[in-house]
């Protein structure tokens, strides 16, 4: 894993600051979304942040319908670690529930497809999945404090055997 560099610790910061995610929040996967479909699915705006985005496809837990997610990924080994924290929005991103309720999913990355199984970790695991994730993006623990009292979900994505 790659740790970011000194522009995209600035960055990082810059995106920390309450009003800059109150803006981005919501335009970050549209940006993300149209910077993937007219490279093909290789780039990103957010990879210069030093962010590895994966396009997680889920069924929607309500609807049974197909949803395509564009998320910060954090690769741990075969893993991706996954944190539900909506930018620090009181409420869990739809994703998260979609993958409470069907686990199976599959995950995007670059012109890559791979099936996945989704579990939310706790305890040591979660921990230890939160430490990592903090070493690619520190905003988490700004996330964590605007979204209190609700609790920051840690999602694993396994690789389907």
């Amino acid at each position: 894993m790659k740790r970011p560099n000194v522009i995209q610790r600035a960055l990082h910061r810059f995106f920390m600051l309450k009003p800059v995610t109150a803006f981005f929040a919501p335009r970050t996967h549209v940006l993300d979304g149209f910077i993937l479909k007219i490279s093909g699915g290789r780039r990103t705006l957010s990879e210069l942040l030093g962010w590895t985005i994966i396009q997680v496809l889920t069924t929607g837990a309500k609807t049974g319908n197909r949803h395509t997610s564009i998320l910060i990924g954090v690769m741990d080994g075969e893993h991706i670690v996954l944190i539900a924290s909506n930018f620090g929005r009181q409420r869990n991103p739809g994703w998260y529930y979609n993958l409470k309720k069907t686990p199976k999913c599959e995950v995007r990355l670059g012109n890559r497809a791979k099936k996945y199984l989704a579990r939310e970790v706790f305890g040591e695991d979660r921990e230890r999945c939160w430490r990592l994730v903090l070493s690619v993006y520190q905003g988490y623990e700004k996330y964590k404090k605007r979204a209190a009292p609700r609790p920051i979900p840690v999602m694993i994505l396994e690789p389907e055997k």
